[in-house]
């Protein structure tokens, strides 16, 4: 396997099949596992094509496998990336972590993706919505 990011939250990396390997790490790690989980489920179940597919959930490890959404980008314009974000509100899913670093391009079909959902908000809770965003710096 290629390992692609080693931080205190998450160990991932893309097997020789492509697939992306993540284990939650760090603080949180279990309810942000869950999250990314439940978010991505959410996702798959309405057809939202431009996020990863879970392939695999590993909840004794903390770990899930995913279908790879493409390469990471280094830059994208303020407008573009904003509306990247917001392509996935119609989906019920408010992404808490708007950074290029979770946009990829998939070039099998010139399409830019999101990615890491472990902050993410589902919008369809009405008034039970819940996020694990982190405060902002203060």
């Amino acid at each position: 396997m290629h390992e692609m990011k080693d931080t205190a939250r998450a160990l991932v990396r893309i097997s020789y099949d492509g697939r992306v390997h993540k284990t939650f790490r760090g603080h949180m790690a279990r309810e942000r596992f869950e999250n990314e989980v439940r978010v991505l489920r959410h996702l798959e179940e309405r057809q939202c094509t431009f996020v990863p597919r879970l392939l695999e959930v590993f909840p004794e490890e903390l770990k899930i496998v995913t279908t790879n959404c493409g390469t990471r980008v280094d830059q994208v314009n303020a407008e573009r990336q904003a509306a990247l974000f917001a392509e996935l509100e119609p989906f019920g899913v408010r992404h808490e972590d708007r950074e290029v670093r979770n946009i990829t391009y998939r070039a099998l079909d010139g399409r830019f993706c999101v990615i890491d959902f472990e902050f993410a908000t589902l919008l369809d809770g009405g008034d039970n919505l819940v996020s694990l965003k982190p405060p902002a710096a203060q």
